[in-house]
């Protein structure tokens, strides 16, 4: 009997010191390996459903600048680690896993969202926890029009791209009659609203605009209503998983116009969608030809040889916004003696960054967190090949 209650005992204070061990993984400076500090990096984006093609491309694009700075911060004593989350492209799932990311006090920073109707209520939670976050595309006015201190991105916002779309389409296609379509959400209905208000100033006539639901596949009334107008251009406000559909049903009724959009056309997935539909298509991207400049090569070579597959739009912002985090959490380092930093102390780092260099453009924040640096960039499909070429960058 006495042995038992021994067993007992030493059983009973391993499940104890198994659940403080449990407990303590979701507090600052638990260890990792070696015995270092653990520092996180949270990504949100949607790794399923419809988007997933560009959501991942923001996770692998931070886990490629976080490989390329594990050693940095190994140096200095921390285990530096990535821990992927998947929004789903849904307001109620961001903001649950928000809410995760918040009580895990190793997290310093967020990388997301995508989505701008994601961001938005997600980035609530990030603030009552004074936890960075710099979105690498979320482009809605609302997204730092809000003031809150933690929230940064590095792309340019809809009220800069709505409009550089507009002009090209007005005064480059020369687009008279112009047919507007959007998804209804954040993003789509926000940089709709943008171009039309901008085209209408530069003496478009807009014939008509209408609003389709995210996850419908047949487009055959908007487009059949858009044809009787006898538009000179058509313009999507949305993602690739309808705009591909939209583009392919228009040609299919002999749409041959131009069709324009904004950065959620800007993937290979709007070419696997729409196939050879996809040519005389243009679009708007906050995300630039990284392939135009050394460092772009570079990455992409590195981004494919880790990753077996080639860089999407945000590939690249994904990494920018990462190495932004990460520039903003060492500065944060040295300034406490080297010891872990406060969440509020990286927050303020992040705000503070005037001036780094990412692969492309500059990254230098405002009062607002939006990217003084930030361009927009037009495309064309001339064949059905991702990515499409780059016709010009615009700067503000």
């Amino acid at each position: 009997m006495k042995s038992k209650k021994v067993v007992s005992l030493i059983a009973t204070a391993a499940l104890a010191f198994g659940i403080i061990s449990g407990c303590s993984s979701s507090k600052g400076g638990s260890s990792g390996s070696g015995g270092k500090q653990v520092i996180k990096i949270a990504t949100q984006s949607p790794l399923s459903g419809g988007s997933a093609t560009l959501g991942e491309a923001i996770k692998l694009g931070a886990q490629l600048a976080i490989s390329d700075q594990k050693k940095a911060f190994a140096k200095k004593g921390f285990d530096l680690q990535l821990v992927p989350y998947d929004d789903q492209a849904d307001p109620k799932k961001g903001v649950s896993n928000a809410q995760q990311i918040g009580s895990d006090k190793s997290i310093l920073g967020v990388i997301g969202h995508l989505n701008s109707g994601v961001t938005i209520p997600s980035s609530e939670i990030y603030e009552k926890n004074q936890l960075a976050m710099i979105s690498p595309a979320a482009t809605a006015t609302d997204v730092t029009d809000r003031g809150l201190k933690v929230v940064n991105r590095v792309c340019a916002r809809d009220d800069f791209q709505g409009p550089a779309g507009a002009d090209f389409a007005v005064n480059t296609l020369k687009a008279k009659k112009i047919f507007v379509i959007q998804d209804k959400t954040a993003y789509g209905s926000g940089l709709a609203e943008a171009f039309r208000d901008a085209a209408k100033k530069l003496g478009a006539d807009i014939i008509g605009y209408e609003g389709i639901t995210v996850g419908e596949k047949d487009f055959n009334g908007v487009i059949s209503q858009a044809a009787s107008k006898k538009p000179d251009l058509i313009y999507f406000g949305g993602v690739y998983a309808e705009g591909g559909l939209i583009i392919k049903q228009a040609r299919d009724k002999g749409l041959d116009i131009p069709i324009m959009g904004g950065d959620g056309l800007d993937s290979s997935s709007t070419v696997q969608i729409a196939g050879d539909s996809v040519k005389n298509v243009y679009l708007t991207s906050v995300a630039g030809d990284v392939t135009k400049v050394a460092a772009g090569k570079k990455f992409v070579d590195a981004y494919k040889a880790k990753f077996g597959k080639g860089v999407e739009s945000y590939s690249s912002y994904g990494y920018d916004a990462t190495g932004v985090l990460l520039k903003a959490i060492m500065s944060a380092i040295d300034k406490n003696n080297g010891k872990l930093p406060t969440r509020e102390a990286v927050s303020q780092a992040v705000r503070a960054i005037q001036d780094y260099q990412g692969i492309i453009n500059k990254v230098g924040f405002d009062n607002k967190g939006d990217n003084k640096f930030a361009k927009v960039y037009i495309f064309k499909f001339d064949k059905a090949a991702y990515p499409a070429v780059q016709q010009k960058a615009i700067s503000k």
